[in-house]
């Protein structure tokens, strides 16, 4: 299954903002820990802030809760920001391989100029060109509120996905005891159910 070239990002981006109102947004981004049994003389690679041992599935979801990047295997000790960090879809983000549209004028707010398409996340996941993470703290102006309403309603749909893709998989709800690999193989077999079009599988 091909990688999503620029079209697919625009189609994508027409989708999140006919559907929930966020422009140049080219996916909601996530990680889920998926839990499994202790491998053998692995320290605490694994072991994650749950006090559970865990493979990460990162994912990237459109506006129609498809998931069109996935990478699966990260350690269960790396927070979201080291697990994109680690993986081939946070290499090509940060080296501008993705192929994303190039920036455009969102209607409405011509005043601001060109912006770039991006990707959306959670307060876990670093603030970048491309990665959008809403504003911290709690005395925010009304706009800054605003844009954090806005952003996690869009960024909900990788929540939502990771929902869908437990019922209907229960076994990503159960401790999954076989190897780090044999767990990464059971998570890239549940995707095509789901319609992924890239999976990729970090070393």
């Amino acid at each position: 299954m091909p990688v999503p070239q620029m079209e697919d990002w625009r189609a994508i981006a027409a989708g999140f903002q006919e559907r929930w109102d966020f422009p140049n947004c080219v996916g909601a981004i996530d990680g889920k820990h998926v839990v499994i049994q202790a491998p053998a003389n692995s320290g605490s690679l694994y072991f994650n802030y749950k006090c559970t041992y865990s493979l990460v599935l990162l994912a990237v979801v459109d506006a129609e809760y498809l998931f069109r990047v996935v990478d699966v295997g990260g350690f269960g000790r790396s927070s979201d920001s080291g697990s994109l960090r680690n993986s081939a879809f946070g290499e090509s983000l940060r080296d501008g391989s993705l192929q994303l549209p190039p920036d455009t004028v969102i209607p409405g707010a011509e005043r601001r100029g060109l912006l770039p398409h991006v990707f959306v996340g959670d307060e876990a996941f670093p603030l970048l060109d491309n990665l959008l993470r809403p504003f911290p703290g709690c005395h925010l102006t009304r706009e800054r509120r605003l844009f954090n309403y806005r952003l996690s309603r869009a960024r909900l749909v990788v929540e939502c996905a990771f929902g869908i893709l437990s019922s209907q998989w229960r076994m990503l709800r159960c401790v999954i005891i076989t190897s780090p690999e044999g767990s990464s193989h059971i998570q890239f077999e549940c995707m095509p159910g789901i319609l992924v079009t890239d999976v990729l599988v970090s070393e």
